[in-house]
This record gives C-alpha cells, sequence and structure tokens, in this order.
C-alpha cells in the first residue's frame, strides 16, 4: 500500500487526485509540489517484486523536478535532477520500505504538478485457471485479449490527458503573456501620442509668441 510522507511539502503536500489503486498494487497520483518543497512515498515491497516508476510534470516553470529512489538501507536506486518525464524499473532485491521523493526545492517561486505511475508486482491472471497446462478455450481467449487491449487503452488516454493537461498549461501562460504585453503596448501608445500632442501645441505656441513680439 502506498504510504505519503510531507518532507518539506507540509499540508499542500496532500494528494489532489487519487485515479487508480488496483491488486497489483499500482498507483496514479498527481499531487501540487510548492516552490521550495520536497514530498516523499513510501511503499511496503516484498523481495523480487518487478516495480516500475513513471513521472511527468504537468505544469510549472520549466516542467521539471528532482526524483530520487532508495532502498529500505537507503542505497539510492535511481537519482535524476530537473527532469520533465522518466520511467525507472527495478526489482526489489530485500522486503523493506522503499521511498521516492520529488524535489522541487531548486525553485524559488514557481510550484509544479506533478503525475506518477508506480507500479508493484505483475497484474493477477485474468482467470484463476489461466496459468494451467491445458489451452484456454476460445471464450477465455478473447477475453484474455479484449482485457489486455483495454489496458492499452487506458495508458494511452492517461498518456493523452497528461499531454493536453501540459498543452492547456502552455497555452495559459501564453495567452497570459500575450495579455500583459497587449496591455503594455496600449500604455506605450497612449503615452507616445499624449507626447505628441503636447510637442506639437508647443510648436504652435512658440510660432503664436514670435508672431506677436514682430507685430509690436
Amino acid at each position: 500500500m502506498l504510504l505519503q510522507g510531507y518532507g518539506t511539502a507540509g499540508p499542500w503536500g496532500w494528494l489532489t487526485l487519487l485515479l487508480v489503486a488496483c491488486a497489483a498494487w499500482a498507483s496514479e497520483i498527481t499531487f501540487e509540489l510548492p516552490d521550495n518543497a520536497k514530498q516523499c512515498f513510501y511503499e511496503e515491497i516484498v523481495q523480487g517484486t518487478k516495480c516500475t516508476l513513471e513521472f511527468q510534470v504537468i505544469t510549472g516553470g520549466h516542467y521539471d523536478v528532482d526524483c530520487r529512489l532508495e532502498d529500505p538501507d537507503g542505497i539510492v536506486l535511481y537519482k535524476e535532477m530537473k527532469k520533465q518525464y522518466d520511467s525507472f524499473t527495478f526489482t526489489a532485491s530485500r522486503n523493506g520500505t522503499y521511498k521516492f521523493c520529488f524535489s522541487n526545492e531548486f525553485s524559488t517561486f514557481t510550484h509544479k504538478t506533478v503525475y506518477f505511475d508506480f507500479q508493484v508486482g505483475e497484474d493477477p491472471p485474468l482467470f484463476p485457471s489461466e496459468n494451467r497446462a491445458t489451452a484456454l478455450t476460445q471464450m477465455e481467449s478473447a477475453c484474455v485479449s479484449i482485457h489486455e487491449a483495454l489496458k492499452s487503452v487506458i495508458d494511452y488516454q492517461t498518456h493523452f490527458r497528461l499531454r493536453e493537461a501540459q498543452g492547456r498549461s502552455r497555452a495559459e501562460d501564453l495567452n497570459t503573456r500575450v495579455a500583459y504585453w497587449s496591455i503594455g503596448e496600449a500604455i506605450i501608445l497612449l503615452v507616445v501620442s499624449i507626447g505628441q500632442v503636447f510637442l506639437l501645441k508647443s510648436f504652435f505656441s512658440d510660432k503664436r509668441t514670435t508672431t506677436t513680439r514682430v507685430t509690436s
């Protein structure tokens, strides 16, 4: 079962979205990681179990985060700095609590939204007798094929949802910058227009003064 540690994130480390928790100990979680914060998770794993950690930064800054994975003895199995996304597969060398952390401590004022998928072990067979010596029936084979196809569909849907969320974040950021730039240009045009009006008035005022002096 996946456990959450607060690290330096404090109350901001609460999970915002719990997507899936299935029999194979697969967890997909999206959470907020504030600036100058660190968020850790813990998982009890049995020796010999194959595990996969996959993560991606959805929003925030340059879409990068530090990731670190340690075994029960504190030995670092995986460590990457400022990665946008990555995947790491390992086999547990011993029983115990494995720890993986995401850090945004290098960021001064930008918070991130991070998605990760942590899979522990293999999916259980669709049928209890699937590993039997005899062949599966035609209906059982069809069910297994449909099951595998549906898992692929779920993976693709998750991937495209993440891409869509990241694209929306980039579009909103670009829209904000364009809006600020447009406001700045409007202010500059207004200042230049007012300056031109005063400049032209000063020209006519000087001419009128010169004419008056010549007449007198």
